[in-house]
């Protein structure tokens, strides 16, 4: 192979002789032309591509599962943009793990398909920077939270500094116990490493599957500071929650499953409707009321009114209406937004009537599937 190539050039020359050098004159001009329109070309396409928006971080469609008899998991869609913070609803057996686990490839879906970061999921780069925190974990006990994280970064084949992995135990607040070993931390501790071993291989997809499940208070509004620093970092996040009040101060969006399938999703003011004031009145004279019904709709009881409040509204139809309402005379006792709340729209969906469903032989199933159980650990999804 090593001599072939020089051989072949002069070969070559002398068989085609004075032609082929003439012919090399005469083409080198032609293919100076073509390479300049070539290029001409690809940065074309290279601004039309720049410009188009990009691929979200999680696409799926039709996602499908099935254990015997058992539908886990039936046509589930969904999508988490770049940057966005999109959180996974339900109560449980609903399949939430089950569609977590067919996103990052650890369970194969019977039927549909997956992208992740533009990638095809059962491309295994499709999972380089994807960070996984699972519900359940286990760590080897006598490794120190500085170790651990060191193993997990050689896992993940990430180039990340000494320093960097300090850091990321210092934003989960295990930096004064960095040198300790895992065998000694407590739940919620454990909880803070699993986070950090997600986010040590700066991920562009974070993955969190009940992430505040042993925190207390304070670690919980940790996580929910970190959740929102990741996205201002433009890093996407699907976040499986039991703590309806967590996702709704996080999310964009919201995918509520039931029964194996998507009951309802969107972001939360489509999914909570419209907004409402109510409002403590007396001394309410008929130009005072004909004022409150031109707002809105009107629901009275007793002193308390309730208005509804136009979708459009930006901010100033409260304000310009208790003002109003004091220069007609009435005496405003309280003024309190209202809306339903997350949890209150989750249980109206989870309660509603279901539809009859062909093959719908789930039973009271607490699990999401045989494959729940602990994992080994969090971290990149490999």
């Amino acid at each position: 192979m090593t001599a072939a190539g020089p051989a072949a050039g002069p070969t070559a020359g002398r068989t085609a002789g004075g032609t082929a050098g003439t012919a090399g004159t005469a083409t080198g001009p032609a293919a100076g032309v073509a390479g300049g329109a070539s290029d001409a070309s690809e940065r074309a396409a290279s601004r039309l591509v720049a410009g188009l928006p990009p691929t979200p971080a999680v696409w799926c469609s039709g996602l499908r599962k099935r254990y015997g008899r058992r539908s886990a998991v039936d046509d589930v869609s969904l999508e988490v943009g770049r940057g966005e913070v999109v959180g996974l609803l339900g109560p449980n057996g609903a399949g939430k793990t089950t569609v977590i686990k067919m996103l990052l490839g650890l369970v194969h879906p019977d039927a549909g398909e997956v992208m992740l970061l533009g990638r095809p999921a059962t491309d295994p780069a499709s999972r380089a920077r994807v960070g996984y925190l699972p519900e359940l974990f286990r760590y080897q006990p006598w490794l120190s939270a500085t170790e651990v994280l060191a193993l997990h970064v050689r896992l993940a084949g990430a180039a990340v500094t000494a320093r960097e992995q300090l850091d990321c135990l210092e934003l989960v607040g295990l930096a004064g116990r960095a040198g300790d070993r895992v065998g000694g931390f407590s739940k919620g501790m454990q909880q803070r490493l699993g986070l950090a071993v997600a986010l040590v291989a700066r991920p562009e997809l974070v993955v969190l599957d009940e992430p505040t499940s042993a925190l207390d208070p304070v670690g919980r509004v940790d996580v929910r500071d970190i959740v929102l620093e990741l996205t201002s970092r433009d890093v996407a996040v699907l976040l499986n929650s039991h703590l309806i009040g967590e996702v709704e101060r996080v999310c964009d969006r919201v995918v509520i499953l039931d029964r194996g399938r998507v009951a309802a999703s969107g972001t939360l003011a489509e999914l909570l409707g419209q907004r409402q004031l109510r409002l403590q009145l007396t001394d309410l004279s008929p130009a005072a009321e004909a004022r409150l019904a031109a707002t809105g709709a009107v629901e009275r009881a007793g002193d308390w009114f309730t208005v509804a409040l136009a979708a459009e509204d930006l901010g100033t139809a409260a304000p310009d209406l208790v003002r109003d309402l004091v220069t007609m005379g009435a005496r405003v006792h309280a003024v309190e937004p209202a809306r339903i709340s997350l949890e209150e729209r989750l249980l109206g969906i989870l309660r509603a009537e279901p539809e009859a469903r062909p093959g719908d032989d789930r039973g009271d199933d607490a699990r999401d599937g045989p494959e729940d159980g602990p994992d080994d650990g969090p971290g990149g999804a490999r």
